[in-house]
């Protein structure tokens, strides 16, 4: 017989567990001369080879979109204006990057 202190005890070990394995986006860009070079990522260490990172307007208009090449790097040419860029892993909250951050 099981019981429920112990059932409970166990759960909360798991979802400790299940959280502890949890990785979460991160990008960091920087402006270089008329490009924005960004590095994409996960809070594990592991890259985003191939996971897309968007260039917006503040309009919401799709200015450019690129893959992460196999070190975890896009490039963009420096939009006139003001803009941000996202980078949406498909898991939690998608990472952005404002212009005036660069």
């Amino acid at each position: 017989m099981i019981r429920p202190l112990t059932l409970l005890g166990g759960l909360t070990g798991l979802m400790i567990s299940a959280g502890a394995l949890a990785h979460y986006p991160m990008m960091e860009c920087a402006a270089q001369s008329e490009m924005i070079e960004c590095r994409v990522g996960f809070s594990d260490g592991s890259k985003a080879t191939g996971k897309p990172v968007r260039l917006y307007d503040y309009d919401e208009n799709l200015i450019a979109e690129a893959e992460a090449d196999q070190r975890s790097l896009v490039s963009f040419s420096q939009p006139q204006g003001e803009f941000y860029i996202q980078f949406d892993s498909g898991h939690e909250f998608p990472v952005e990057v404002d212009y005036g951050e660069l």
